[in-house]
Formats: structure tokens, sequence, C-alpha cells
């Protein structure tokens, strides 16, 4: 996997930017519960996943966590190098949710060769917009979809993610994906048991078809 596959405008590039891309770029391998970055106030650099799972999501000032986006192989990540973009301040924490192969573009390279290539800099936006469309489509879920069917919603993406209907998972990080408490997942999650949508044991909830059927 090469720098210019995560750039579908790589071809638009002059050879001296390609090359100023392509040598800055550092290969970084992370465990399971790296944080990448964290704030606004830090700038890692821009992200491009080559293998596993980052999730980028938000604190708030009682520590509740939600998750507003992921990022998989071959995404980009345009947060954590918010010091690129002065008119956007996104405090935002970068974690992986598993061992994570990816690149990193150190910030003020790519912040100097996209002031020098309105192609780039086009790229860029596209992607600011296609990840505030996601932030969007969240909010939309908060404010409309009653819990119950975001919980049903998100076991059921996490069944596809893992290829599996048996999920090792903890309430807990149920409820940091989603901005609410552990008692309330918890609660939720035993009702569903109760209808015969799942089967919960410790750490691992079975998704039932009946799931399935009804979400």
């Amino acid at each position: 996997m090469n720098i210019k596959d995560y750039f579908p405008i790589w071809q638009k590039l002059t050879s001296d930017q390609q090359n100023k891309i392509s040598e800055a770029a550092i290969s970084r391998t992370v465990p399971k519960g790296t944080v990448i970055h964290n704030g606004s106030n830090d700038c890692t650099g821009l992200v491009l996943v080559k293998s596993g799972r980052l999730r980028a999501y938000i604190l708030s000032e009682e520590g509740r966590e939600i998750t507003i986006y992921r990022l998989f192989e071959y995404d980009i990540c345009l947060f954590s190098a918010s010091c690129i973009m002065n008119s956007i301040q996104f405090d935002i924490t970068i974690e992986a949710e598993k061992d994570t192969e990816m690149f990193i573009i150190p910030p003020e390279i790519y912040k100097n060769i996209m002031a020098e290539s309105a192609i780039l800099a086009n790229y860029t936006n596209e992607i600011i917009a296609s990840r505030f469309s996601e932030v969007m489509w969240l909010i939309e879920q908060i404010l409309w979809k009653s819990l119950d069917k975001r919980i049903a919603s998100f076991l059921l993406e996490e069944a596809t993610l893992e290829n599996s209907d048996t999920l090792k998972i903890t309430h807990e990080i149920i409820a940091n994906h989603l901005g609410t408490h552990r008692e309330v997942v918890t609660r939720m999650l035993k009702y569903f048991q109760e209808e015969g949508l799942v089967k919960l044991s410790r750490g691992t909830i079975e998704i039932t078809p009946l799931l399935k059927s009804d979400f």
C-alpha cells in the first residue's frame, strides 16, 4: 500500500509535490487502545489508515464520550491535523480500536503543499465535507432516533464489522460510543434479552435473528 493510493488526485500533483509527501510520510504501528490525537491543541498530522481501525470521539465536561465516526483501511483523518485548518477548531480524540498501521504526514508539509496546489486543497475540502456530513448524521440520530433503536443499530453494525453475531463488548464501551450512561445501556440490553433480541453473558452479547428482523 502506497501513499498515492489514498489520493485519487495524485497524478495531478507535480513530481516535486508527490516526492515531498512520500518522503515526509512516517509509517507507524500502534496497539489497540493507543490515543493517537488528543484535542485541538494537539496537531499529530494527517493520518492515513493502512490497516486496523480508529475511533474518533468527543468528550463532554462530565467525562462522557460519544463516537462521531470511525476510520478504516484507506481512510484519511484530517482532524488530527487541525492546525492546518485555521477556521476549524474541533476538539476531538482519536484512539485505536484495533491494532492499527498508518501513515502520518507532518502537518507543515501537507499545509505547504496544499497552499500551492488548488487540486489538493479542493480534495482536502471534500474530505472535510464528508466528515461533517457524518457528524450531522450523528446529530440527527441523537435528536430524532430513540435510544433502543440506536443501540440496536450499533449492535448490528458491530456484528457486520466483526463478522460475528457474538460480540465481545462491554456495556460501558457501548455507552461511550453512543454518548449515554452505562446503566442506561444495561437496562436496555436486559429489556432486549427479555424480548428475545439478544442473549447476554459476562462480557458478551449474542445477537439473535429477531433483532435483525425487528430493526
